[in-house]
């Protein structure tokens, strides 16, 4: 059969084209290191690594979440500790203001240092983040937690001004976790411990006079309250933090499969590439070459 110049030309410029076009992609991808240029190099694995690198996105951000969740909380944490623990000293100044052998003098004492803590707790409860909003106002995060209106009679003073609903986080698909703490009962607590030092620093004080003995036990037994109450809280975000941590650790761990995943997927095997490569090669220079010496032939060779 005869074969036209026109068409061997043809038929040879389309095969140099399709091997150095197969050549130019493998460069690519080893320049790259990635095995899938277009998703038509395979579509099903395509799709695959799609679903895993959006599922891996999805990961990154509920690991984001909870690191800022857990340092919030433990922020939060850290004032509830100290606030519990200006609650213990209150504590002790009341169960000493309790003994019926103190005099007058030593209760106006004890009632300087009682003030001093009820304002460090008062200072506490309306503790601000960074950027300006109350830790413990709920949702209200815009309002004071405590308010005070020093024209007000003791005992009425301090009022609540945020709200109780929870900021929730999203830390897995369809897991959320509060982050915020709400201190409503703390301005009843500070009423009362105001209600003790009104008393304690009347000048009219006799410490014999039942109705101040009455007084401060009363508020010990609501120091006890706020106490517990506090130790709750603190409870709770201790559990809501081991629960963060065995979160982000089982979202570790699916995302080190995803990734292997991905990896086997995507990644390129350079040892076949390069196997590839040679053999391209081999057959565009092959190709040339053939081309080349069949150019060069004539009928007259044959004659």
């Amino acid at each position: 059969m005869r074969v036209a110049s026109n068409q061997f030309q043809a038929s040879m410029s389309a095969a140099m084209q399709s091997a150095n076009s197969r050549l130019a992609d493998l460069q690519q991808q080893m320049s790259s290191g990635d095995r899938l240029l277009v998703p038509s190099d395979d579509p099903v694995a395509s799709v695959r690594l799609l679903r895993l690198q959006r599922e891996e996105a999805a990961l990154t951000q509920y690991r984001d979440n909870i690191a800022a969740l857990r340092s919030r909380l433990s922020m939060n944490e850290s004032y509830l500790d100290g606030m519990s623990k200006d609650m213990m000293q209150a504590r002790d100044l009341l169960v000493w203001a309790a003994d019926g052998g103190n005099t007058a003098d030593d209760l106006r004492a004890m009632s300087s240092s009682l003030a001093n803590l009820r304002d460090s707790l008062f200072y506490a409860a309306n503790t601000k983040d960074q950027e300006g909003r109350y830790l413990f106002s709920g949702t209200a995060s815009a309002t004071q937690t405590i308010a005070v209106d020093s024209t007000l009679p003791a005992g009425s003073r301090y009022s609540f001004s945020g709200n109780t609903d929870r900021q929730q986080v999203v830390i897995g698909h369809g897991v959320t976790q509060p982050a915020n703490v709400t201190l409503e009962d703390m301005a009843a607590f500070l009423n009362q411990l105001d209600q003790t030092i009104d008393t304690l620093q009347s000048p009219t004080l006799d410490p014999s006079n039942p109705s101040v003995g009455q007084t401060v036990r009363q508020t010990l037994d609501g120091t006890d309250t706020a106490l517990k109450a506090t130790g709750v809280k603190i409870a709770q975000l201790g559990g809501a933090q081991n629960t963060l941590q065995m979160m982000d650790d089982n979202h570790s761990n699916v995302s080190l499969a995803n990734q292997q995943s991905i990896a086997n997927l995507g990644n390129l095997d350079y040892a076949e590439a390069s196997i590839n490569m040679n053999s391209y090669l081999l057959a565009v220079q092959a190709s040339q070459k053939a081309y080349g010496k069949i150019s060069a032939l004539s009928l007259f060779d044959v004659i």
